[in-house]
């Protein structure tokens, strides 16, 4: 009975990196979505930003999940937490930078 009780909080903590992954993947698109409504909310832009998201998160997801297979296989949790931080800080940038189109 000891055996479980010890292995179940190192789980859940993983869970909740992994929850937190996600959750700024969601605020990096939301990011990108204020930015196509701020500059017109037009189709092209919103089309254009969700394109531009998805690039983005492909790209960076990739270089992500290699370097996480060469440094910290089976730590999944820790992947997906630090593609969602990368996306979180695109999408603020993506953003911010709505303010500077004339």
């Amino acid at each position: 009975m000891e055996t479980s009780s010890v292995i179940a909080p190192a789980g859940t903590a993983s869970r909740r990196w992994a929850w937190l992954g996600v959750l700024l993947i969601v605020v990096g698109l939301l990011g990108h979505l204020f930015a196509a409504r701020a500059i017109g909310g037009s189709y092209v832009a919103y089309k254009d930003h969700i394109i531009g998201f998805f690039l983005i998160l492909l790209v960076s997801g990739a270089l992500i999940a290699g370097l996480g297979w060469r440094f910290w296989k089976g730590r999944h949790d820790i992947t997906l937490l630090i593609v969602g931080v990368v996306q979180a800080l695109f999408g603020a940038v993506i953003y911010v930078e709505r303010f500077h189109i004339h």
